[in-house]
C-alpha cells in the first residue's frame, strides 16, 4: 500500500491533547526553518557493581540502564514482593479481609531468617502479617500468610507462578514464600521491575506499607531495611533481600517531579553497596531523562480525507496514551511524523489501522504506534462512490503526483 508523510498543519494542533501542541511546534520549527538540531549528548550511565541491574521508568516502560536484566538469579527476599502482592489480588476480590485473623502453624513458627516473631497457636491480623512481611522480612510471617491464603506454602508458591505468567515474568520460577534458597526458585532484575510496576498502580494503598519505616510486633521493633527510606526522602519503596547464594539486592522505587523510577540490583556484596548502586542508577536516571505524556487515547490527531464513504474524512488518533522517556533536554528536539496511506478508501472500520505514528530523536526512533480510526467509515452509495472515482481519475491523470 503506498503511504506519504503528513505532517500536521495549524488545525491539527487545535485538536491534539494538552500535552501535545508545544511538543508539535517545536518539531514544526525544526522542520521549517531547517536549523541543525544539537548534538546529542548524554554521559555514560554509572559503573554499578553488580551481578544485574536495571533502571526503567515505570510509566513508559522504557529502559534506561540494564546489565544481565534478564538473567536468572536468586531473588532472596525480594520474593516477598510477590507474597503480599497476591495476599493484595486476594483482598480486592474479596476474597480476604485486612482484618481477617490468622492461625500460626509450627510450621510458620519454625521459619528460618528474618522474622516477625509471631508465636505458634496464635492468631494474628492479616494487616499484622503484611507489615511483618513488607517492613520486617519476616519469613515466619510469609508462610504464615502462603498457608492461610493457599492452603500449604506449595500451593501458594503454584500461585505465584501464576501470577508471574499473567504479568510475562518470563525467567522467573517460584518454590517458596520467602526467598529461602532453592535452586529452582529464581527471578530476574526486569521480572522484578515488572512485578513492582504492576504492584504499585494496581493496589496503591498497600505499596505505601513499602514507605514506614519501622514496625513493631510482639513488644519487637524493628526497623525496614532498605535504608533508602532515610538517605533520600524521594524514595518510597520497595524490598531488599540477602542469602548467600543471592547477595545483597534491593528493589528500589521513587519519584521526582512526577517522574516515577524503578531499580533493581542483585549480587551486591554489602548492605552498603546495595543501597549505594541503588542511588547511582535512581540519580542518573533523574538527571539525564524525563517522561512527558505526549497524547492521550482516542485523542484526534490528524482528520484525515476518505474516498468513497458516507463521511468525508476520518479522525484518526492512537489507541493507547503515548507517554515517553527521553534524553533530559530535548523534547523540542523531537520529530513527529503520521503516516498515511495517499488515498485513503471506505469503508472504515472504528479502531482498524490505517497508518502509523512515529516519534524520532535524532534519527533514532523513540517510539512507534498504529495510528487508527476513531470512528467508522461506511461505503457510501454507487452515486457517490461514482463521483470520487472520476474526481481520483482526473486527479491522478493531471495532478502533481
Amino acid at each position: 500500500m503506498a503511504s506519504s508523510v503528513h505532517e500536521p498543519d495549524f488545525a491539527d494542533l487545535m485538536k491534539l491533547p494538552m500535552a501535545a501542541p508545544r511538543f508539535l511546534f517545536g518539531c514544526l520549527l525544526i522542520l521549517s526553518q531547517s536549523v541543525p538540531a544539537a548534538e546529542l549528548i548524554i554521559p555514560p550511565p554509572p559503573n554499578v557493581d553488580a551481578t544485574s541491574y536495571l533502571l526503567i521508568d515505570a510509566t513508559s516502560r522504557e529502559v534506561i540502564v540494564e546489565h544481565n536484566a534478564h538473567e536468572q538469579n536468586p531473588p532472596a527476599s525480594l520474593t516477598k514482593i510477590m507474597t503480599t502482592y497476591i495476599a493484595e489480588q486476594e483482598i480486592s476480590a474479596g476474597r480476604l479481609s485486612p482484618s481477617d485473623e490468622v492461625l500460626v502453624s509450627v510450621n510458620a513458627w519454625r521459619t528460618g531468617g528474618s522474622k516477625m516473631f509471631i508465636r505458634e497457636g496464635t492468631s494474628v491480623q492479616i494487616s499484622d502479617l503484611l507489615r511483618g512481611i513488607v517492613i520486617q522480612s519476616g519469613n515466619d510471617a510469609s508462610v504464615a500468610l502462603a498457608e492461610h491464603i493457599g492452603g500449604s506454602e506449595e500451593a501458594f508458591a503454584n500461585m505465584m507462578n501464576q501470577q508471574a505468567v499473567v504479568l510475562q515474568m518470563n525467567n522467573s520460577h517460584f518454590t517458596n514464600a520467602t526467598g529461602l534458597p532453592d535452586s529452582e526458585h529464581y527471578s530476574s532484575a526486569w521480572d522484578l521491575a515488572l512485578l513492582t510496576r504492576d504492584l504499585i498502580e494496581r493496589f496503591p494503598e498497600h505499596y505505601a506499607l513499602y514507605a514506614e519505616r519501622s514496625f513493631t510486633f510482639n513488644g519487637i521493633e524493628q526497623p525496614n531495611r532498605n535504608r533508602l527510606l532515610w538517605r533520600d526522602k524521594s524514595v518510597d519503596g520497595v524490598k531488599t533481600g540477602f542469602t548467600d547464594a543471592a547477595g545483597y539486592c534491593l528493589v528500589a522505587s521513587a519519584v521526582r517531579q512526577g517522574m516515577r523510577l524503578i531499580s533493581v540490583v542483585m549480587g551486591t556484596d554489602s548492605d552498603q553497596a546495595r543501597m549505594r548502586e541503588s542511588q547511582k542508577l535512581l540519580s542518573y536516571g533523574f538527571r539525564y531523562f524525563e517522561t512527558q505524556a505526549l497524547y492521550e487515547a482516542n485523542a484526534t490527531l490528524k482528520e484525515e480525507e476518505v474516498f468513497y464513504g458516507v463521511l468525508e474524512a476520518v479522525n484518526l488518533g492512537v489507541d493507547q496514551d503515548v507517554v515517553l522517556t527521553f534524553p533530559r533536554g530535548y523534547y523540542d528536539d523531537i520529530e513527529v511524523e503520521l503516516i498515511v496511506p495517499k488515498i485513503l478508501e471506505a469503508p472504515v472500520d472504528e479502531g482498524e489501522q490505517v497508518g502509523e505514528l512515529q516519534l524520532t530523536l535524532h534519527g533514532e526512533t523513540l517510539y512507534e504506534a498504529p495510528l487508527i480510526a476513531l470512528e467508522a467509515v461506511p461505503e457510501a452509495g454507487v452515486f457517490s462512490r461514482a463521483g470520487d472515482f472520476i474526481y481520483l481519475f482526473f486527479d491522478q491523470l493531471f495532478g502533481d503526483g
